[in-house]
């Protein structure tokens, strides 16, 4: 018989405890039963994992193409990327809380299905856009005297928008609820599952954009937009069947728990039921002063025009989810992940852009993208067994010093031999006033670099994708070949260190997605998320304002080192969230 009672205190999540022994003797004993892989074949948890794939592929192959498609349709300038980057992050920084609180308020069938026909209708519509204006760009140009492009272009990024605020809520439903409730609260089941969804993530994240890129290449941008049409058209389907069938053979999905209705919720149920403004009364018991207290805010407030009792409730529901983020106990934990957002030590743009102003290729830059994907699935493996043999809190520590560790080769790389980093370049007025001269300056601006024609402050790539395959855009074609920095030293030692610090980096995340899912109550699951997903975004922003801030290759080392402290940040919150949670453990003990 399994206990159900120890993670109660925790936020009303209950947590199923089984041996590994039995588990594993019950595995085995299925693998020699006839039948066995067809009913794994058609049991909720491969139709979440084949659901959950399809969903990151097409994930993957949009993120990669819109900001390629961006980039063509504004001619090869950075603009529409920028803003489309700050709209996504600014979007999911502000509604993160509503998004979360929607997860919470609805059934789960009705939330995953609106969420996947939100994104894909979106995606679809968005490529059908894109298809228009790349073949008739020159018509749409004349009409309105060009107000028709910009109008497209408003589209397009609102479209792209809406669907990622869907995949975001689609997300919060799946990786964040229905896998708890699968796995019966099994916290062995549960670390099995999310390595197994983190494992999908890092093949698509590297197989997807390939695959995209080389349709855009072998013909061109508006075949491109219809395989992803194609592709979501398909991938909602399939999507809408696996989900359904997961619902129907999973009762417990049935039955979630109701979330406590705050004063504007009442006030906005009420007002909609009383025309005239007025609140109905039924008062036949006495009420303490605190509740009278509430009826006369509450009277007050539905005075307000409907649309300012709305605002209201939306401020209010943002302001209710932040505090209860900030109420949970793995409060620090989730502090702790996002603040490993605020880093240039990853292969996105920045680093990328960083590598080839170095002199490294594009194909070993693909080649070092596969050795970190590999390494990335090795932290999920290690996460297990870390787990299994340590517990849950325990990994997380482990996999924080492992990550630390490795980033120390990234530091020691801004100070190796061929590293770029000139502080002067940080004070620019001041080198401007100096006795040097302007060519004299240039030359020392330029040591080490391969700079790119245009501004000083051009971005180091104008995506967070990390290599385009499109026939027209060619992005560092002036970036002189055949031309060796005087050391490979230091950029071996940031990559070395970006690549090996994935280990302990995804058994960290998935450390903290876990504790996230095991502690925080079913009625608040969707909304702390929420807010997680909005602290994510606010971090990432942060690194991009870095970059902006410090935009030059010789400034990276700087980046680094500002990273790295942000990183360590982000480990000593876990690192108190683990002190007191062990401290708690021996308390109850």
């Amino acid at each position: 018989m399994s206990r159900r009672e120890d993670n109660s205190h925790c936020g009303g999540s209950v947590v199923e405890f089984e041996s590994d022994d039995i588990r594993d003797s019950r595995a085995d004993k299925a693998k020699n039963i006839p039948g066995s892989a067809l009913i794994y074949l058609k049991g909720p948890k491969f139709l979440i994992y084949v659901s959950g794939a399809l969903s990151m592929w097409g994930d993957r192959m949009w993120h990669f193409a819109i900001s390629v498609f961006l980039i063509e349709l504004y001619g090869h300038n950075l603009l529409l990327t920028a803003v489309f980057g700050l709209v996504v992050a600014g979007s999911v920084l502000l509604l993160g809380a509503l998004i979360g609180d929607w997860v919470d308020r609805n059934p789960r069938n009705k939330v995953a299905h609106a969420s996947l026909f939100i994104q894909n209708t979106s995606v679809t519509v968005c490529s059908i856009v894109l298809m228009l204006v790349f073949s008739y760009k020159q018509r749409i140009e004349q009409i309105w005297d060009g107000w028709l492009t910009v109008v497209c272009y408003t589209v397009v990024i609102v479209l792209a928008d809406v669907a990622n605020l869907a995949s975001t809520a689609l997300t919060i439903a799946i990786q964040r609820d229905w896998i708890v409730v699968i796995t019966g609260y099994n916290r062995g089941h549960l670390a099995g599952m999310n390595a197994t969804m983190r494992r999908i993530d890092q093949v698509t994240n590297i197989l997807a954009p390939l695959a995209v890129g080389q349709v855009m290449t072998l013909a061109s941008n508006v075949v491109g937009c219809g395989f992803i049409l194609g592709w979501n058209l398909v991938s909602l389907i399939v999507e809408f069947f696996f989900l359904s069938r997961v619902y129907r053979i999973v009762p417990a999905l049935s039955v979630k728990p109701p979330t406590e209705d705050n004063d504007q919720a009442y006030l906005e149920r009420t007002g909609r039921r009383t025309p005239q403004g007025s609140v109905a009364q039924p008062q036949p018991q006495p009420q303490p002063q605190g509740n009278c207290n509430s009826i006369v805010h509450i009277k007050e407030i539905t005075n307000l025009p409907l649309c300012f009792r709305r605002f209201r409730w939306l401020v209010s529901t943002c302001r209710d989810g932040w505090r209860a983020y900030y109420r949970q106990p793995v409060f620090l934990a989730g502090m702790g992940l996002a603040f490993l957002y605020t880093t240039v030590l990853g292969f996105d743009c920045i680093t990328t852009g960083y590598a080839y102003t170095q002199g490294i290729s594009g194909s070993l830059l693909s080649l070092l993208m596969g050795v970190s994907a590999i390494t990335g699935l090795v932290g999920t493996m290690m996460f297990t067994r870390l787990r299994k043999t340590y517990g849950l809190v325990n990994t997380g520590i482990i996999s924080s010093c492992l990550h630390l560790g490795c980033l120390l080769l990234c530091v020691c790389s801004v100070f190796a031999p061929g590293s770029p980093m000139d502080l002067s370049l940080l004070m620019p007025y001041f080198a401007s006033n100096s006795s040097a001269e302007p060519g004299e300056m240039a030359t020392q601006k330029q040591k080490h670099t391969y700079p790119l024609t245009g501004g000083r402050n051009q971005p180091l790539l104008p995506d967070r994708s990390s290599i385009h395959w499109t026939n027209n855009t060619v992005l560092f074609d002036n970036v002189p070949s055949g031309t060796a920095p005087e050391s490979y030293i230091s950029i071996i030692l940031l990559f070395l260190g970006v690549i090996t610090a994935r280990i302990g980096l995804w058994s960290f995340d998935l450390t903290v997605t876990q504790l996230l899912q095991e502690t925080i109550s079913e009625s608040e699951r969707g909304v702390v998320n929420g807010v997680q997903s909005s602290m994510n975004y606010l971090m990432d922003l942060l690194h991009f304002i870095m970059v902006i801030s410090a935009p030059q290759p010789e400034h990276f080392g700087i980046l680094v080192i500002i990273s790295v402290l942000f990183i360590t940040t982000g480990h000593i919150m876990y690192f108190l969230y683990a002190h007191k949670a062990k401290r708690k453990h021996r308390l109850n003990t």
